[in-house]
């Protein structure tokens, strides 16, 4: 059963990565402030860096800035955890949302450099203007406070990030997951899995995928048994009760309710749409009002008002292709959003998933996400799927990568692209969500180890050909290498991308230095009996 909504967004040529074992270049500033630098991945043509930042000085470090020089034919390709500026060979980096180290703790920024040659250590590093080298006194700095830009950012087409921070929203970062209503069915997997993996506790949101648009209106899924009518035994139940035969409502309505009532900051949002139901949207935005009336009588129905905080609204696409195409015009999404906003009032959340296309003339530049922002609590950007085995014969290439990376044939298929595009249509930062797949992409055919290999087609997967589960990828093809600020694998002629718990924990730290509103995550099924990826999550945005 395929109702799964996958964004298939275009096709890159990657630059591998090969990990290689670490080399750090151990650096103590006196003080006892200091600053090391650390390279992971190396591909030959580019490699990641990291510098951390201790402080053992007995006080609390106000901010830093450290400043080193990269040998001749090298140079920065992105950054994150920090702002830069490079003039020459010389790279000054300052804090961003990490500027306040106590004592006793650290802080580091992560990079990626380009060169050509044989490969040589960044070298004259200073921290706070004095040496990272033991021997001075800790030199006296002045807080900076990061700030949103001056001018409006362009969409990178080279492989960039972002040079200006901006600190997370005040009230916690969200952390969203998708519940698929028909993964009850071989995926086996329940509202009371949520709760024994440990997930319910580490979300502060579930997306409930997905309702139908049909006729302009609003409906329920097609399969009303798994929405309320299953009924669950006591072992199977999220508190242990079992349902009873003349229950009104069952099914994972009931279970989420009884999630709720565990879980009590928990919000639950009904989303409509996705990837196979998105066609209906046009005809709904030829009449929004009516479809907003619609959309507030199912979610208002006393039956199971009660469950939902919100409605999603996963419009695959408007104004352009998904499975269907649109021609309803650049302003009826954004007309969609404002009737739902005027229907439901500011207490109810009206959220959105969205393309993550940075590209110029791309589907987020033909619609208003601009004009639509204001009558959301938030966009859910799927930076995912922006590369599968849909192009059979490849090249090989991480379908959810953070920055972009020499060689990249279709400038703006990478995330940071889609929030720097979504910023300069004036999206508040505080209302973009970043997406993480719970799963990878693949092919078969493949004799490279490192992106931008060839390939003969899709790899095999557990319910579909080109895709599989994280929980099933990190036994059966565990990394070996990453790219962009993702993972990739090859186990025999098999080639996976995907995100591992060390990549989420970049792509959360991303997240916070741009300020963005927290992230969200397509799905629950897809993560370890434990969650390991949830976590992973939870503790980024901590």
């Amino acid at each position: 059963m395929s109702r799964k909504r996958w964004h298939l967004l275009g096709l890159l040529t990657a630059v591998g990565a090969v990990t290689v074992g670490l080399v750090t270049v151990p650096a103590s500033a006196a003080g006892g402030v200091s600053a090391a630098f650390t390279k992971g991945s190396d591909w030959g043509t580019g490699y990641e860096g990291k510098y951390t930042i201790n402080n053992g000085s007995g006080a609390t470090l106000p901010s830093w800035t450290v400043e080193f020089d990269l040998p001749s034919g090298a140079k920065i390709s992105s950054l994150w955890d920090g702002s830069y500026t490079a003039s020459g060979q010389h790279v000054i980096v300052k804090n961003s949302w990490n500027g306040n180290v106590g004592n006793g703790g650290s802080a580091s920024f992560g990079f990626n450099v380009a060169y050509s040659g044989s490969y040589a250590a960044p070298s004259n590093c200073k921290l706070n203007g004095g040496s990272c080298d033991a021997g001075g006194g800790t030199p006296t700095t002045t807080p900076t406070t990061p700030t949103q830009p001056t001018t409006t950012p362009t969409t990178p087409t080279t492989p960039t990030t972002p040079t200006t921070t901006t600190p997370p929203p005040p009230g916690g970062l969200k952390n969203v997951g998708y519940f698929v209503q028909w993964g009850v069915y071989g995926r086996n997997y329940h509202v009371k899995n949520i709760e024994t993996s440990g997930s319910a506790s580490k979300l502060t949101h579930i997306n409930y995928a997905f309702g139908n648009v049909k006729n302009g209106q609003c409906t329920a899924n097609d399969d009303p048994y798994a929405d309320y009518q299953k009924t669950y035994d006591a072992a199977g139940s999220v508190d242990g009760v079992a349902d009873t035969w003349d229950q009104p409502v069952a099914g994972n309505f009931n279970q989420l309710r009884k999630l709720k009532k565990l879980h009590p900051g928990l919000k639950v949002i009904w989303s409509f749409g996705g990837w196979t139901y998105s066609g209906g949207f046009g005809q709904a935005a030829q009449n929004a009002a009516a479809f907003a009336q619609s959309c507030y009588n199912l979610l208002k129905d006393p039956r199971w008002a009660d469950i939902w905080d919100g409605i999603d609204i996963d419009w695959e696409y408007p104004n352009a292709c998904g499975l269907s195409c649109d021609t309803s015009g650049a302003a009826a999404y954004k007309n969609l959003l404002a009737a739902l906003r005027a229907k439901f009032g500011s207490s109810f959340l009206v959220t959105s998933a969205i393309s993550a296309d940075g590209s110029n003339g791309g589907k987020l530049d033909v619609a208003d996400y601009g004009g639509a922002a204001q009558y959301v609590d938030w966009f859910n950007v799927m930076t995912y799927d922006y590369f599968g085995a849909w192009a059979p014969q490849g090249p090989t290439a991480p379908h959810s990568p953070l920055t972009s990376f020499n060689g990249i044939p279709t400038p703006g298929f990478y995330s940071d692209a889609a929030i720097q595009k979504l910023k300069s249509k004036g999206v508040p930062s505080s209302k973009l969500l970043l997406g993480i797949g719970f799963y990878g992409r693949g092919w078969t055919g493949v004799t490279q180890d490192a992106p931008g290999g060839t390939a003969t087609g899709p790899a095999p997967g557990t319910y579909e050909q080109g895709i599989e589960d994280y929980k099933v990828l990190k036994t059966s093809c565990p990394s070996t290498g990453t790219v962009a600020g993702t993972a990739y694998a090859k186990c025999g002629s098999n080639w996976w991308s995907y995100d591992t718990p060390a990549t989420i924990g970049g792509k959360m730290s991303y997240a916070k230095q741009q300020g963005l509103g927290g992230a969200f995550f397509w799905e629950l099924t897809g993560d370890t009996a434990g969650g390991e990826l949830i976590t992973a999550m939870k503790n980024g945005l901590s």
